[in-house]
């Protein structure tokens, strides 16, 4: 962690519950949070810890006494917006704090620090200090307190169980967090540290807990599912998942991300024994030749992917499967792009995330050869996306004029224009049926409930309950 003369960014909101001394908050902090679902985890607990020292949630920046960014830094454009977000949070708000917290601090803390802007920089591996180094700050701000912040470095890593964010009807549960596997481009290792597990009985404790403030899905997350319970005697993936199922009454469970070969015939037999198990599969593939894939130091081939595709396609007909794409690797020319392409076609995703690759200092990739120029990257991506929009709108028309389980989660927009939302199990984003009574739709609010899926709106299927 360090601190500077200046103040900190934003992450997260929620409803105001806690209250300070004689009632009152000790202040109002605000959270945003980029980057993947293991930051929305982290974010949630942030946002718990902040509301048991006596601080309220807010959502805007300009209201918020202490603001935190919960940063990626998986690529150069997530630093650039991390950058952007809190000189953006220090003109919204001159005299707030601003913290950076998360990867991007843990990769480069000083490059923060030196930030006019920026009050606060803490790491992942201090994250379970931060709401109370934030709170310190704000008080020696405000006067009510002497403490004076001047630590350099960091704490022992350790795992923080991670909930929901109030109001929410989707919790994320971190499992596990830090990732062994160092493939050539990726600087998650050096930002997330080595895996270790959260036992069993824990995770348990808090699907419990999500459960009972209200949350109507959990969503199992972390950097390296697959090998989860590899350091706990007697755990793994298929039995944490059996037990949560067992011992909770969680209405639906989501796993976040698995490697293909994670899957087997043994773990997707778990899906087939209970339908609060979504059938839904996110298996980041990031090339689709072989000759990238060995250099990116991918665990596996193009065939074992397919093969894995395929056999959850055999077990569980209607389930969305989506993917990651990396184009611009070092090393990929024009044919391997082509070939990269023309197997994502035949993949049929449900969705695609597409990225150029982003050299991240500290990683062998940024070493190698063969560069590939920003422009062609951009030229890629495009296409990709469009090989992508193709499968999306394949896969959607699909599930039309079937019934599908959708957890309804509230509106989106503003008065005759407001639409319900929701999601379906398979990862179909839905609307509700214009025209549908109003007092039904308020009451299907954080409720799971059947819905036909009727026809396609832009980037959502109208849905409607049955």
């Amino acid at each position: 962690m360090i601190a500077n003369g200046e103040q900190l960014p934003n992450l997260l909101s929620s409803t105001p519950e806690y209250c300070g001394t004689a009632g009152r908050p000790a202040g109002k902090v605000a959270i945003h949070t980029h980057g993947c679902k293991l930051n929305q985890a982290d974010s949630s607990v942030l946002a718990r810890q902040f509301r048991s020292a006596g601080y309220e949630v807010v959502t805007s920046v300009a209201d918020a006494d202490i603001f935190v960014l919960n940063t990626c830094t998986v690529t150069a454009e997530a630093d650039s917006k991390a950058r952007q977000a809190l000189r953006a949070a220090r003109r919204a708000n001159p005299d707030a704090i601003v913290v950076a917290a998360g990867c991007y601090p843990q990769r480069a803390a000083q490059d923060l620090a030196d930030m006019p802007a920026v009050s606060l920089v803490v790491g992942n591996e201090d994250k379970a200090n931060l709401a109370s180094l934030a709170a310190a700050a704000h008080r020696a701000q405000t006067g009510t307190d002497t403490a004076h912040l001047d630590r350099q470095g960091y704490s022992e890593p350790r795992v923080v169980i991670s909930g929901n964010l109030p109001g929410r009807s989707r919790a994320m549960v971190k499992i596990q967090e830090g990732c062994d596997q160092v493939c050539a481009y990726c600087i998650v290792p050096r930002v997330r540290g080595r895996e270790r597990s959260i036992p069993p009985e824990e995770i348990v404790a808090e699907v419990n807990r999500r459960l009972s403030e209200g949350c109507v899905e959990v969503s199992l997350t972390g950097t390296q599912l697959g090998t989860y319970g590899f350091d706990l005697p007697g755990a793994n993936l298929k039995q944490l998942i059996r037990k949560i199922l067992t011992e909770t009454g969680v209405p639906r469970l989501r796993v976040s991300s698995l490697q293909p070969q994670e899957i087997d015939s043994g773990l997707l037999e778990v899906w087939l024994g209970d339908d609060r198990l979504c059938p839904h599969f996110h298996i980041p593939l990031q090339s689709g030749t072989d000759t990238i894939l060995k250099a990116m130091r991918r665990r596996y081939t193009t065939r074992l992917f397919s093969d894995t595709v395929e056999e959850i396609r055999q077990s569980i007909p209607d389930a969305g499967i989506t993917a990651d794409l990396i184009v611009g690797f070092p090393g990929e020319g024009e044919r391997e792009f082509e070939d990269s392409l023309a197997f994502v076609r035949d993949m049929e995703f449900s969705d695609l995330h597409v990225f150029p690759y982003s050299k991240r200092p500290g990683t062998s990739a940024a070493h190698f050869q063969d560069q590939v120029p920003a422009q062609v990257k951009k030229q890629r991506v495009g296409r990709a996306l469009e090989a992508a929009r193709d499968s999306f709108e394949k896969f959607r028309r699909s599930q039309l004029q079937f019934v599908r389980p959708v957890l309804w989660e509230g509106g989106k927009g503003q008065g005759d224009n407001k639409r319900v939302q929701g999601l379906t199990d398979n990862y179909i984003r839905v609307e509700l049926t214009p025209g549908y009574p109003v007092d039904q739709a308020m009451s299907l609010a954080n409720r799971v409930t059947p819905a036909m899926l009727t026809d396609i709106s832009g980037k959502a299927v109208v849905a409607e309950p049955v």
